[in-house]
């Protein structure tokens, strides 16, 4: 299968409408489309039509058992997919959608079981995205995406993320540049009775709780176990990592770069090429392997959207072992370090 690469604009000129166009008609047929989100790139089929959806975890190699988001385009929409709505998940919604929440509720009888893991709930969002809006719409607007890598690997940040993992298996990309936010929407399960969060995001716990009042988090998030599986089925997998072997240094910024050399300088000694993820702070303090900053510690967004594609870029090298610092950054600290922990298999090291 040849792979279309198509650039489009967020301005959705008359011809990146046509390509989309296209895009929805692929959609529609059955067929399987890449595309930008703020948070990453998804991989798109109708969500409503199960062989559709069967060919998302053919191409990702995903678990049958882990569930697709739902997304959609408009409020009404979700009125077909779901059997309850609960008024606190309104509230979010007018808050927050569009944007990087996925809410979970019973699902109705139009969403095939292929589509939500075997479960009887669905998992649903709105993109905050010109381009993933307009195509959810062309496409019938019912569009399940997962992100559009390879099952365990780093979320795509960008179309040639998408390429590498997917070139070959799927008819379309669309190209819109680099993502926003970079890593995956928050999730809240509105199936139980207290809404809890499954996974952190953007949309942070005290910032759902300001609108709702009380959340409670999935303890298989909040405990440091790799052993306590998380409620998610999605979350029970390897997620996010690179081919290298990742290990966090976690403490004192002082300690975490004097522990961080010595284990480069033991690796190398034994003839392993190593990396290290720092941050603008501190890149200087490294003496050695391939040294790369996430970003600024005052700036946390910008550790969140570069995380997945240092990941990648570490692929490039080839590299066999990374030491990262940990990013407990005081907004959407806990985000970052949920995706860390999972790409390092919690291989973590306290100073």
């Amino acid at each position: 299968m040849k792979t279309e690469v198509e650039k489009i604009t967020n301005l959705l000129t008359e011809e990146d409408r046509k390509k989309i166009e296209e895009a929805g008609r692929i959609l529609k047929d059955g067929g399987l489309v890449a595309f930008p989100t703020e948070t990453v790139y998804g991989l798109g089929a109708d969500a409503l039509n199960p062989e559709a959806s069967k060919k998302i975890y053919a191409a990702k190699g995903r678990p049958s058992d882990n569930p697709l988001i739902v997304h959609i385009s408009n409020m009404g929409a979700l009125e077909k997919i779901t059997s309850d709505i609960p008024e606190k998940a309104r509230k979010l919604a007018k808050h927050f959608w569009p944007g990087p929440l996925t809410m979970i509720f019973p699902k109705s009888e139009q969403v095939p079981l292929e589509t939500t893991g075997g479960l009887n709930t669905v998992a649903v969002r709105m993109p905050n995205h010109p381009i993933a809006l307009a195509l959810i719409d062309a496409g019938g607007g019912y569009i399940a995406a997962p992100s559009a890598n390879t099952s365990g690997k780093p979320s795509p940040t960008k179309a040639e993320h998408v390429a590498l993992d997917m070139d070959g298996r799927i008819p379309m990309i669309l190209d819109g540049g680099a993502v926003g936010i970079g890593i995956e929407s928050t999730i809240v399960d509105f199936s139980t009775t207290i809404p809890m969060i499954l996974r952190p995001g953007y949309i942070t716990p005290e910032m759902i709780r300001e609108i709702i009042g009380e959340v409670r988090m999935d303890p298989g998030l909040v405990l440091d176990d790799p052993t306590v599986h998380p409620k998610a089925p999605g979350m029970k997998y390897k997620h996010y990592a690179p081919k290298a072997d990742l290990i966090l240094v976690d403490g004192v910024q002082e300690k975490v770069v004097e522990k961080i050399n010595d284990l480069v300088c033991e690796a190398e000694k034994s003839g392993k090429k190593t990396g290290v993820i720092g941050t603008d702070e501190t890149c200087g303090l490294y003496q050695a392997g391939v040294v790369k900053s996430i970003g600024s510690r005052e700036d946390e967004d910008a550790i969140a959207r570069h995380l997945y594609g240092i990941l990648r870029e570490f692929d490039d090298l080839n590299v066999d072992m990374i030491y990262s610092e940990s990013f407990s950054t005081p907004r959407i600290g806990q985000a970052i370090m949920n995706r860390m922990l999972k790409a390092a298999g919690h291989q973590v090291i306290e100073v």
